[in-house]
């Protein structure tokens, strides 16, 4: 299997990804994990409608997604992965899913979040997911777009909330 992109945005299939990472990649298959979109027909209808008829879209729940990759289900093709938050490449990682890096494209602000980026914004949990996931030696970069510079999460996070973030400890 060739992950290609795993990507941490809120709202999973749209424009920017499909008129900016998919015309940039090389991607067969578009997996959303996600375990609310897994259960609503409307909207797995409405990401389908928004991909090229060539690429395949798959939407699962997190503990199905995490199985398929784990059992060699996408082995044959190129695949970007799409979860809503840290904490599902967190569940991945620990059941052996491998990965390099990860981007984040959008978290957007809710109560009590703190913004890293524009479009990045994070609550407590969230950083201790991200912290977990950088401690398992993956690049967590934040892009909206493919040819935006890459930004170190961890270098903002380290810099801007050093109160709620010691990435080094």
């Amino acid at each position: 299997m060739s992950i290609v992109l795993i990507r941490i945005d809120d709202r999973l299939v749209h424009g920017q990804i499909v008129q900016g990472w998919l015309k940039s990649l090389d991607v067969d298959t578009v997996l959303v994990v996600s375990d609310s979109a897994a259960s609503d027909k409307t909207q797995q209808i409405l990401m389908g409608m928004a991909l090229p008829s060539f690429i395949k879209l798959d939407v699962k729940t997190l503990k199905d997604a995490t199985a398929s990759l784990l059992n060699g289900d996408y082995d044959k093709e190129k695949v970007m992965i799409l979860v809503t938050q840290p904490s599902d490449v967190v569940y991945m990682l620990e059941r052996g899913l491998r990965i390099k890096s990860l981007n984040i494209g959008g978290m957007h602000f809710i109560s009590g979040k703190k913004q890293l980026m524009e479009n990045i914004c994070v609550n407590n949990e969230e950083i201790e997911s991200l912290k977990q996931i950088y401690s398992s030696g993956i690049e967590i970069e934040g892009r909206v777009l493919p040819d935006d510079e890459k930004r170190d999460i961890m270098h903002i996070l380290k810099k801007e909330h050093q109160t709620v973030c010691e990435a080094d400890k």
